[in-house]
């Protein structure tokens, strides 16, 4: 499954930097392990998207009530490239280290991120 979700620019940043490993999230779209998010770069103060946008792979979930708030869930996100050149399907058994590449945002103007 890909979840489509809003980031704000500071944290889109930092999860292309691949300082930010993780997503804090009401757990309103049943999100699973093995998912996939694709992250949408939103400005709260323009209300507006800014074009650039990366796809990350939910390695793990924590949902426990002792840790998170109730109905939230703490995340593992691990970004994941496509191969253009290729048919991918990321959820099939693959060697997900290939995937696991950063910086892979599209800029507004630029063209997705190089492949290998």
């Amino acid at each position: 499954m890909i979840h489509a979700l809003k980031e704000h620019p500071e944290h889109f940043n930092n999860v292309i930097s691949g300082k930010k490993t993780f997503e804090i999230r009401k757990n309103d779209r049943d999100f699973h392990e093995n998912d996939l998010l694709a992250l949408n770069e939103y400005d709260p103060e323009k209300k507006e998207y800014t074009g650039r946008s990366c796809l990350v792979y939910i390695d793990y979930i924590l949902d426990d009530d002792q840790y998170c708030l109730p109905g939230h869930i703490v995340m593992s996100v691990k970004p994941c490239g496509v191969d253009k050149r290729l048919h991918f399907d990321p959820l099939r058994d693959a060697d997900y280290n290939y995937c696991y590449r950063v910086p892979l945002a599209t800029e507004a103007n630029n063209e997705a991120g190089d492949t290998k």
